[in-house]
């Protein structure tokens, strides 16, 4: 994985957690530094910490993939915080088609659904992550 910091600029993690961005960053290959924004928001929303244990989690080849998401999750939040979290809500209670995600539909829906107590038993999921 090779680091901005060869190039003498450190990645959009290091930058804005005023570190220096090391050959071996975790952060460099999916945050470089034209994309402060992208790490804001993952970091605002995530936490730096937690994005960093995802990252080492998951296998090499998807990590792109699993950024992407986590960028895109935190700029759906930051565009519109009550529904990205209710829609979730309602996908995990299954009671949203997944194909059907989208304002359209929590509009229309936004009281009609139901979630059973199960879910509120284990918040964090099977597996002790996040839903």
């Amino acid at each position: 994985m090779a680091s901005s910091s060869s190039s003498n600029f450190p990645c959009a993690a290091c930058k804005f957690l005023r570190r220096k961005c090391m050959a071996d960053c975790t952060f460099a290959p999916y945050f470089p530094p034209e994309e402060p924004q992208k790490f804001f928001n993952v970091h605002k929303i995530f936490g730096a910490s937690n994005v960093r244990k995802l990252i080492n989690e998951v296998a090499p080849h998807q990590r792109q993939d699993a950024v992407n998401s986590l960028a895109y999750e935190a700029k759906a939040r930051e565009l519109d915080a009550l529904r990205a979290d209710l829609i979730r809500y309602a996908a995990a209670c299954g009671e949203m088609p997944p194909t059907t995600v989208g304002r359209a539909w929590f509009d229309d829906n936004a009281g009609n659904f139901y979630c059973p107590d199960s879910l509120w038993n284990e918040p964090y999921g099977e597996n002790g992550g996040s839903m």
